[in-house]
């Protein structure tokens, strides 16, 4: 996807583009494949031009590192797993600091939960496994861990964030008899941050300090009825407001949280963003500990299953140069969003 956007060819143009629009922190990714080309043997040539592009443009970068893309020859299901991503969080670790001078701030794993369900149960993804969702997120949560380790063992000052989808479920309101099961499945959304923190399933070597901040995706289909997974839209009587789903998150964790992915297609790209941005000032004058929100995607890119040009960034596909048009009506939001921000530090 990085290749496809041309983020690899035009990091330097983004992240200046970024900068210009009073963003300066992004999430970006490792491409694992391509830095781990044989087996313990690193080299961090591909990720050089992103590196060098946030650090002209002063942008600070919340890296991925394994955002579904692995090497080859490593199963997915085995010890090796986790080892092997464990050796590459030590590398860049130590090649962080080496480039940039100061501790990374690193995703493990991203969406362990949305990963193992659709590249462990329903086999949408590589490896393309069936009913194997149990057994992967156990070995990417392990993978996790390790990770976490190795990274702060050579950076103790590192921050190990996560990014896990936050969903509402619910029975439809005339089959009262499938509340329960309704519930156990909305529930089974926190079942890999309770492994990653420990308060489940020990043998993995989970604890609370393996996650330093964590990260929260919510999308316009993150509400559904069970089991038929129908969306639940936006103003729907059974709809339950996005600040709701924040202060539960924050209460069962009780450490800082932010918004890692956010964003719609067409022409709801605003409103969709002023909702979130409207939630998140009233989950914050709840109490919550949030700390931003990170608009998903950045810039257009081709769909992941039949590669239709998405319409749901900030700026368009680049032209020959590297320009890129922006979407004048989400950044008129985010405008907006930067000048409360402003007069809400002022008032206080």
């Amino acid at each position: 996807m990085i290749e496809a956007t041309c983020h690899d060819t035009f990091a330097d143009r983004d992240y200046a583009a970024m900068a210009d629009q009073g963003i300066l922190t992004a999430r970006d990714g490792l491409r694992w494949p391509r830095i781990e080309l044989s087996a313990r043997n690193y080299n961090f040539w591909s990720v050089n031009a992103q590196i060098d592009a946030a650090q002209e443009a002063g942008i600070e970068v919340v890296w991925d590192l394994f955002h579904y893309g692995y090497p080859d020859d490593v199963d997915i299901f085995s010890d090796d797993f986790a080892k092997r991503l464990a050796g590459l969080a030590a590398e860049f670790a130590a090649f962080h600091i080496r480039a940039v001078g100061r501790a990374p701030i690193v995703i493990p794993i991203n969406e362990i939960s949305f990963f193992s369900w659709i590249a462990g149960d329903v086999g949408m993804f590589y490896p393309f496994a069936l009913d194997r969702g149990r057994e992967l997120k156990r070995s990417l949560v392990r993978g996790a861990i390790l990770a976490a380790q190795a990274t702060k063992s050579i950076a103790p000052e590192a921050t190990i964030a996560s990014s896990e989808p936050l969903i509402f479920v619910r029975e439809r309101p005339d089959k009262p008899y499938l509340r329960d099961a309704a519930e156990s499945y909305r529930t089974s959304q926190f079942e890999a941050m309770d492994m990653l923190t420990g308060q489940i399933a020990p043998e993995l070597g989970g604890a609370p300090d393996c996650v330093d901040v964590m990260g929260f995706n919510y999308y316009p289909h993150n509400q559904w009825y069970y089991p038929d997974r129908q969306m639940i839209p936006v103003g729907d009587p059974d709809y339950k407001p996005f600040r709701e789903l924040l202060i539960e998150a924050s209460a069962r964790y009780n450490v800082p949280i932010f918004i890692s992915e956010t964003g719609t297609e067409g022409e709801q790209r605003a409103e969709w963003f002023r909702y979130v941005t409207n939630e998140a000032d009233e989950a914050l004058r709840a109490g919550v500990d949030l700390n931003g929100i990170c608009l998903y995607p950045i810039v257009n890119h081709p769909g992941w299953e039949d590669e239709r040009h998405c319409h749901n960034g900030l700026w368009d596909y680049p032209d020959e140069s590297g320009q890129r048009s922006i979407y004048e009506p989400l950044a008129n939001e985010l405008r907006r969003c930067d000048r409360d921000v402003a007069a809400a530090k002022r008032a206080n």
